[in-house]
């Protein structure tokens, strides 16, 4: 097992406005998944066209409008950030030309595609629509918003983001999604998919820490994951551990063999499932109406 804030598995954001991280298959040695997050300031913008891929927009924080070849969205995002209230997203299939404007100061946004088949449509994604599952039990409780979950009229792009409590585990117990396997009727039980976990929390020295490895031990790192920061999953089991005093929150994007989510369980861990009880009272962090609120709080405080 080795820690060091120089394995290839973690990214850390770059200083600055404009794009602040960015992963492509080639920094991540797979093959479809593409990330990238940005912030911009109002009345800046970003043109893009999605060529051959599908794109998927979340905005973290700040509010935003979208002019495109498949249509326009005038005012996108709602939440100042990601602990303030439920998500946003937007779906852009490919063949799409796209500008985005900043419509606050804050705009937080990051963006996931992968290669594309078929024909999709363009679709905004409600906070209303996002729905929220209670995952785990006891110190392993977490909040997951299902942003484009499987059976989205997408390709093969998926999306989710999670919330921890302090001292909570995550991704637990460890479950890995590598193979590509079907059973006798042919439904998928474990998908192989290329996945990143972006992390963002509340207070500037906040971490959580995650391990990925795999079971013959050829792969095996724990990494300190900080703000902003970027752990790739190439294969492996990988459980996440929230620190104690600080909530996590992390931004799941994943590609792979299919528009799926299906997983398998560490055997070694799979028993603790049956031993959980009662569910973290703190879950979920976040709801709908949030947002409003945190709003209509910031603008009474400066003024407005």
């Amino acid at each position: 097992m080795t820690s060091s804030p120089q394995s290839r598995l973690l990214i850390h954001p770059q200083c600055g406005a404009g794009e602040y991280s960015r992963v492509t298959p080639d920094v991540a040695g797979w093959e479809h998944l593409h990330f990238s997050a940005r912030r911009l300031r109002k009345g800046q913008e970003w043109e893009g066209d999605t060529g051959q891929f599908e794109y998927g927009l979340v905005v973290l924080g700040g509010r935003c409008a979208v002019e495109s070849s498949r249509g326009d969205w005038c005012s996108i995002g709602r939440r100042p950030n990601v602990f303030a209230g439920m998500p946003y997203a937007l779906y852009l299939p490919r063949e799409t030309e796209f500008q985005l404007t900043a419509l606050s100061d804050d705009l937080d946004l990051a963006c996931g595609w992968c290669r594309s088949e078929g024909s999709h449509p363009a679709q905004l994604v409600f906070p209303e629509t996002v729905e929220i599952e209670i995952r785990g039990g006891g110190n392993a409780t977490r909040q997951i918003d299902s942003i484009f979950p499987p059976g989205f009229d997408c390709h093969r792009l998926v999306a989710v983001e999670v919330y921890t409590p302090a001292g909570n585990w995550s991704s637990y117990p460890p479950h890995k999604h590598d193979l590509h396997r079907v059973d006798s009727d042919g439904h998928v039980v474990e998908a192989d998919l290329e996945e990143v976990y972006f992390y963002k929390f509340n207070r500037p020295q906040a971490y959580a820490i995650q391990r990925v490895y795999t079971g013959d031990g050829r792969l095996d790192e724990v990494m300190v994951a900080h703000d902003s920061d970027v752990v790739l999953v190439p294969e492996g089991y990988h459980p996440v551990a929230a620190a104690h005093g600080y909530p996590a929150y992390y931004l799941n994007f994943l590609a792979g063999s299919a528009q799926s989510l299906a997983n398998a369980d560490d055997p070694a861990h799979a028993w603790i499932k049956s031993a959980w009880r009662e569910k973290d009272p703190r879950v979920p962090m976040v709801t709908v109406g949030m947002e409003q609120a945190a709003t209509t709080t910031a603008a009474g405080r400066s003024g407005k």
